[in-house]
């Protein structure tokens, strides 16, 4: 009897301190990204590596823009330090008014999880609530979404909801709710959707893929859901091939091809109606970089394709390809080589004015993850790119992961990290400007409530 009675003390206790940390949600003295590597340490690196706290195209959105605040608010993959190394789900913002940044908030900490799969992305709905989605692992790591307690406030988070899900894309549609992509791993890692207009209540999840293995990145307009995704040949997450696109006009409730033929999901074979080009026969890889809207709404997709999926100069070149829809014919056109094929970048529509800013250029940890980050346009509707400027030079370390902001503006225009591809490394986070002229670090530590974030270029 004593024995259950100390249970119960101690299950109290627990709950209540639990309660009491994520309730205050503890702010850390500065912006330390965390550091990961994947794979065997080959002679040419590991399958990727280095700063991963805007990682990876997979968390999507992880940057908004809010007009009625006037501040851009981020999630990203923090950590108490260098060495310690495990992950914190954290939450910030760029004030536009005042050009500083607030001490960071921790949403969640993962409790010694270290790997970036479990990052998170965020929605904001119409009244101004702060949505956190936590990816999760299995069910015994289930992924979790957390509110802000205050409109447009990163102060207090709670949580509503678990739920299976890996690598969350959530997005609010005004007047609708959440609508949810996301991925759960059964035969491979299978493709879902999901809808929701409180984000506790969520429909049944919708199976969209399961050919072995998937990933996918995903994006709205105008009420049109899309989604492009590849496949993993015998479910190797290592080599991952083909191209895929899927888009609905009804929240899901039917799906169609680019050019509107009704698809039956799941999808299970490989050559199906959504495919766009089968990269397998061709023996190459794709790796998915991420996703805008020309200014007829049609999708534009950033690309990575290359010969094999191993790192080094054995591998060759990795081609980044931006592939477009015009006159009913899907385009490919390249824009540059890099040396790694998770060299992330992020793609920009603004009228005729196509850019694309990601690690292209050499860095200083050669054929490891990043690079130094270089900017891209075209003007011609993606069929030819120029490069307009070196946006890093002289790094120290290299830069992956570059991400664009939803609604992003000229201030805060792309945000990405850094760190040793090669050994454990402090993490930086960085951001730049429209014109991709100015580049400014978010401070690594800070004894003050509120910093202007350094500029470094």
């Amino acid at each position: 009897m004593l024995k259950k009675i100390l249970l119960v003390i101690v299950l109290f206790l627990f709950s209540a301190n639990y309660f009491i940390l994520y309730s205050q949600n503890p702010k850390i003295d500065g912006y330390k990204g965390i550091w990961y590597s994947s794979g065997p340490n080959t002679k040419y690196g590991y399958r990727f590596s280095g700063g991963v706290s805007t990682f990876g195209s997979r968390h999507r959105p992880i940057a908004i823009y809010s007009p009625k605040a006037r501040k851009t608010f981020f999630v990203y993959g923090g950590t108490t330090n260098a060495e310690e190394q495990h992950l914190l789900i954290m939450i910030s913002y760029f004030d536009h008014r005042s050009h500083m940044v607030p001490k960071p908030v921790i949403v969640y900490d993962k409790m010694g999880v270290k790997e970036p799969y479990d990052n998170a992305s965020l929605a904001i709905d119409d009244e101004g609530i702060l949505w956190v989605f936590v990816s999760g692992y299995l069910r015994t790591r289930p992924g979790m979404i957390f509110r802000s307690t205050k409109p447009y406030s990163i102060d207090a988070f709670e949580m509503v909801k678990e739920i299976e899900m890996i690598s969350p894309q959530p997005w609010w549609i005004s007047g609708e709710g959440f609508f949810m992509f996301y991925s759960k791993l059964s035969k491979g890692l299978e493709l879902w959707c999901s809808s929701g207009t409180d984000g506790k209540s969520w429909t049944a999840g919708q199976q969209l893929a399961s050919m072995g293995g998937s990933l996918q990145i995903s994006d709205v307009h105008e009420g049109k859901i899309v989604t492009a995704f590849n496949y993993f040949p015998k479910g190797d997450i290592d080599r991952q091939t083909n191209l895929y696109f899927l888009q609905s006009d009804d929240l899901g409730k039917t799906w169609q091809t680019i050019d509107g033929k009704p698809v039956q999901i799941p999808l299970t074979d490989v050559e199906n109606d959504a495919i766009i080009r089968n990269y397998e026969k061709e023996g190459k890889e794709v790796y998915l970089s991420d996703l805008d809207f020309d200014s007829d709404g049609n999708p534009v997709i950033l690309v990575i394709v290359s010969g094999n999926p191993d790192p080094g100069p054995d591998a060759g070149l990795k081609n980044w390809f931006v592939i477009s829809r015009k006159v009913g014919t899907w385009n490919f056109n390249k824009v540059c080589e890099s040396t790694h094929n998770f060299d992330r970048g992020s793609i920009h529509i603004e009228g005729s004015e196509w850019k694309v800013i990601g690690p292209t250029e050499q860095g200083p940890q050669l054929y490891g993850t990043g690079g130094e980050v270089a900017l891209w346009i075209s003007r011609n509707g993606g069929a030819e790119w120029q490069k307009v400027t070196d946006v890093t030079n002289n790094s120290i370390n290299n830069n992956s992961f570059v991400r664009h902001p939803l609604n992003a503006q000229k201030d805060f225009f792309a945000l990405w990290t850094d760190g040793n591809a090669n050994e454990l490394s402090k993490s930086y986070l960085y951001f730049t400007n429209k014109k991709c002229n100015k580049v400014w670090m978010l401070p690594y530590e800070m004894k003050e409530d509120f910093r202007r974030p350094v500029r470094i270029r």
